[in-house]
């Protein structure tokens, strides 16, 4: 299980554990994954979206650092295993750091529902 914040369209963001594990992620998101990197020095992020959402009509979420973002999504933190390759891992930063780092996921003009 991982740490991670998952926000649906209309609804403010909330912790969650999620296993790490790709069916767990495709079911989060209702479909195929994709994902997005956002490198930062508090840690890297990774926005997991559903890979079809355009495509299936999802209804509208979010806009993080100027990409916008379609039916849930889920937030965690990315990091090197001891062979080098990417995996997800928990959340880099705390609850109140996300607050401070992407306050556009708690902006109430995306967040009525």
């Amino acid at each position: 299980m991982i740490s991670a914040l998952v926000k649906r369209p209309g609804e403010l963001p909330r912790h969650v554990n999620v296993s790490n594990s790709l069916e767990a992620l495709q079911k989060n998101v209702e479909g195929y994954i994709e994902t997005v990197t956002l490198r930062m020095p508090e840690g890297d992020f990774v926005i997991i979206c559903n890979e079809e959402g355009r495509l299936l009509h999802k209804p509208f979420n979010c806009t993080v650092r100027g990409c916008s973002f379609l039916g849930t999504i889920l937030m965690v933190g990315l990091e090197e295993d001891e062979d080098g390759e990417e995996q997800f891992c928990d959340l880099p930063a705390d609850w109140k750091a996300m607050k401070e780092l992407f306050p556009e996921l708690w902006d109430p003009m995306v967040c009525r529902k």
